[in-house]
């Protein structure tokens, strides 16, 4: 607890406490996940969250949140459209997002609350469009209390721990899932209709620089490639080349994991001089393999893919390598990758024309 956020009234209970007969309860440990960083577990106590939140803090939880939601938008079709091209990764998925109010920094804490209606208990904040979560009556707002017989308890691992529920009843279910929520402030159920995707997380990286990683497990783009695009077509290309490296990976390269943690909480974005763990530009070839999945995953999802290749030119020459943490820094080999883009799709349109199968 900081006594420096402590109010009046707050000091005031705690002198009272301090003199009781009874000594108080001692607080339940809170269990770090080893995927977050400690920093964002540690900062989310309750005693620690803002009183108010102030203009600057909802603007910037709504921005973030909206960034969310354009990212899974986009992401969603290439996650259930490709279920048979990242094999490793496929599963059935709840296709919804729930957060918390711990989800978030200790600064936009009350943020979440005031402007989200965030609390204790898992809420719905992002649903797949056109998904099984959809289709069964889910709802943006809806409070999740249980999946099945097993309760989510409220508090600080309320987000984890109802994922970890819902990603081992879809595994096992050969039925749509019961879910008990809340809405409106009454009880229901809501029977869900599960999706076949690939079951990669979708992330945004809190920070104005320019790319977007993978560490085999979790996909994330930066604010600053949000940024940098200029339509959701090639938001696309973005995610696709991801999530199609996230297929053929199967070990993430050196500190890629510790670039997407340090990037996980929406904090005020900062610019080139961020100071992140060094990671090594992908191999060519390896990363042309990514390219020629990534084609094959938007065509699947139904996007065109005439304009790849010059997305990828205008974002190397705007985005040099010489720009250290960008993209074209980490993806080096852009003439290389365009020739293959290119071959690829050349060999996609003349599959379309035959009536084969969109594999590689």
């Amino acid at each position: 607890m900081n006594p420096v956020k402590l109010s009046a009234l707050t000091l005031m209970a705690a002198m009272l406490t301090a003199c009781a007969t009874v000594p108080p309860e001692a607080p339940t440990p809170v269990e770090l996940d080893v995927e977050v960083p400690d920093a964002a577990v540690l900062s989310v106590t309750p005693a620690a969250a803002p009183a108010r939140a102030s203009a600057s803090q909802i603007r910037e939880l709504q921005s973030w949140v909206g960034q969310q939601k354009r990212l899974y938008a986009v992401a969603a079709p290439l996650l259930m459209s490709n279920a048979a091209l990242c094999k490793r990764s496929a599963r059935n998925v709840p296709a919804f997002v729930v957060k918390t109010r711990y989800s978030y920094s200790d600064e936009l804490a009350a943020a979440a609350k005031s402007t989200f209606g965030l609390g204790e208990q898992p809420q719905v904040m992002l649903l797949f469009p056109a998904s099984g979560a959809v289709t069964s009556g889910l709802l943006e707002g809806d409070v999740l209390l249980a999946v099945g017989d097993v309760k989510i308890a409220p508090g600080p691992n309320a987000e984890r721990d109802a994922n970890k529920v819902l990603d081992a009843a879809a595994q096992k279910a050969r039925a749509p899932l019961t879910l008990t929520i809340r809405r409106l402030g009454a009880p229901m159920t809501v029977n869900l209709g599960l999706t076949r995707a690939c079951s990669y997380t979708i992330e945004l990286g809190a920070t104005d620089v320019v790319n977007s990683y993978t560490d085999g497990r979790r996909v994330m783009v930066t604010r600053g490639m949000l940024d940098a695009v200029r339509s959701d077509d090639e938001l696309a290309y973005v995610l696709a080349k991801e999530i199609a490296q996230a297929a053929l990976v199967r070990t993430a390269a050196p500190g890629m994991r510790q670039v997407m943690d340090r990037l996980t909480l929406p904090v005020p974005a900062v610019g080139a001089s961020l100071r992140l763990p060094t990671v090594a530009p992908y191999v060519p070839v390896t990363d042309a393999t990514a390219d020629k999945l990534a084609l094959y995953m938007l065509i699947r999802a139904g996007l065109a893919i005439d304009e790849v290749p010059a997305f990828w030119q205008r974002l190397a020459s705007a985005h040099p390598a010489s720009i250290a943490n960008g993209h074209t820094a980490l993806h080096p080999a852009t003439s290389y990758r365009v020739s293959v883009i290119r071959a690829v799709t050349a060999s996609i349109k003349q599959r379309q024309l035959n009536d084969l199968p969109l594999v590689p």
